[in-house]
């Protein structure tokens, strides 16, 4: 099976920063009432550019069999419905004379889906095939009281033990030593099932190599067949920019000599690109109105917020510690990893209610307390003051506080560190971090290679989207277009 290693995306594909004088922006206008094969087709659009986007960004992504949970009604009725259905086969085959009927069907079953899994040049297998389980011969052995499941369920496992990957050869195995016909059957339904999604996650990554190279301009195309159908669908990434904008407006005005009321300071897409991108990473969960643009990579985006979101909160409390305590403790030969496990294991996923993070960051206190005492102790040295101790402990419980001082300068800190690698762009080394983060430099510049990505990936493909939009809300009609290239 191919690499599983992700690939950047076609050479063709756009510049990192979107030409402001191509495309007309799309209307916002109301959607008008659709039918239902209109509503049909965008959904199917959806649903393949979805797909599509998923198998190119996620190097594990895979296909599953379906299994509802065992405690959900789905479950309990499947498990019902499956097990009536054995049932109903064993006394059928233990009826005297036995009852094929319905094993005559499960065989022409287990034929499709063999067939299914045959390759192209497999053509003496499918002749075989063809000829052992030949429908009207199994019939008439069937109406004879002759047909030997046995021996017709081991030419059936050595031909799954043929196609199969070796990952299931353990499930083959097992297969051959069941003597319960009924159990058999059961089975070489399920192990065959487990090789159609073998077949099929093995189909994806050859084809990723393919997609990869067009992929840029399959979602391009695919998301301007849903602009087609539904023009409204830039209204939330049109706002999404617009706040951008506003944002960087008012740092550049903060950052002017000379600041005039009516002043926009020299605003470049770029920027206004990278600070509507890095706003994603602390995006209200409650908020509905996420880009269009963005939304198939809402999870993933999601997923690294809440990670930067407990870096900041790794490093603030390394930072704490190093103060009260001074660069001898953290000089000694694993201190620091030891210290770094402590927080991450009793952060983890505590950052998503403020009651949990609480309680996280009291533990923590004493934690971190009593490894600083016990690194002090190896030392020889005087112990840590019970005031400092005190003094630790509470600094560390006051990290939830949103205003938080040491949050707040480590939060700047790394959001300068993410901007920075945004502007480097995907092909350059990754910038200097602050002392103040040097800890976990591993950390966060994996954090940013993996936002990086994703981003530079959605800039390619939607840069054409964004441009007209980003034409219009920095240029206004009338006013003239400079320094839209700027970086």
């Amino acid at each position: 099976m191919p690499n599983n290693s992700r690939e950047e995306a076609a050479d063709d594909a756009p510049s990192d920063v979107p030409c402001l004088e191509k495309l007309d922006s799309p209307t916002g206008s109301p959607p008008n009432t659709a039918s239902l094969s209109n509503l049909m087709e965008l959904e199917n659009c959806v649903s393949n550019l979805s797909l599509a986007h998923e198998i190119v960004v996620n190097r594990d992504f895979c296909f599953r069999p379906k299994s509802p949970p065992t405690d959900s009604l789905e479950g309990r009725v499947t498990e019902i419905v499956h097990r009536a259905f054995w049932d109903i086969l064993q006394e059928q085959l233990n009826s005297n004379p036995p009852n094929y009927c319905h094993a005559v069907i499960l065989l022409q079953e287990v034929k499709t889906m063999l067939q299914s899994l045959l390759l192209p040049g497999h053509v003496r297998l499918r002749s075989q095939l063809d000829e052992v389980l030949d429908a009207e011969l199994i019939q008439q052995e069937a109406d004879h009281g002759a047909l030997d499941l046995h021996r017709l369920a081991g030419y059936v496992i050595d031909t799954m033990g043929s196609l199969c990957a070796p990952v299931r050869d353990p499930e083959i195995r097992a297969l051959r030593d069941l003597a319960d016909p009924v159990e058999l059957l059961r089975e070489i339904f399920r192990v065959l099932g487990l090789m159609k999604t073998d077949m099929v996650n093995f189909t994806v990554q050859s084809l990723r190599p393919h997609l990869l190279q067009q992929a840029v301009q399959y979602e391009r195309a695919k998301f301007q067949q849903i602009l087609d159908k539904e023009p409204a669908s830039l209204d939330n990434t049109t706002a999404w920019l617009q706040a951008a904008v506003l944002g960087e407006l008012s740092a550049v005005r903060l950052l002017s000599e000379s600041p005039g009321p009516d002043s926009r300071g020299p605003v470049s897409p770029a920027a206004v690109l990278h600070r509507a991108y890095m706003s994603l990473l602390h995006w209200d969960p409650q908020d509905q109105t996420y880009p269009e643009t963005v939304l198939m990579d809402r999870a993933r985006l999601d997923l690294l917020g809440q990670r930067l979101r407990v870096l900041v909160l790794e490093a603030s409390v390394l930072l704490l510690t190093s103060t009260q305590c001074g660069g001898a403790v953290f000089s000694l030969q694993g201190f620091v990893g030891k210290l770094k496990q402590s927080v991450t294991a009793l952060l983890e996923g505590s950052h998503t209610r403020e009651a949990d993070l609480k309680g996280a960051l009291l533990g923590l206190g004493e934690q971190v307390v009593v490894q600083v005492k016990e690194a002090l102790a190896t030392q020889g040295g005087p112990s840590l003051p019970q005031d400092s101790q005190d003094l630790l402990k509470g600094q560390i419980s006051d990290l939830w506080k949103h205003d938080n001082p040491i949050c707040t300068l480590i939060g700047d800190r790394v959001q300068g560190f993410l901007q920075a690698m945004l502007e480097a762009g995907p092909t350059k080394r990754s910038p200097e971090l602050p002392a103040s983060l040097r800890l976990l430099s591993a950390e966060l510049a994996e954090l940013g290679t993996a936002f990086g990505r994703i981003v530079h990936f959605n800039r390619s493909v939607f840069g054409p989207f964004y441009a007209p939009v980003l034409r219009k809300l920095l240029f206004p009609p009338g006013e003239p277009e400079t320094g839209e290239d700027s970086r």
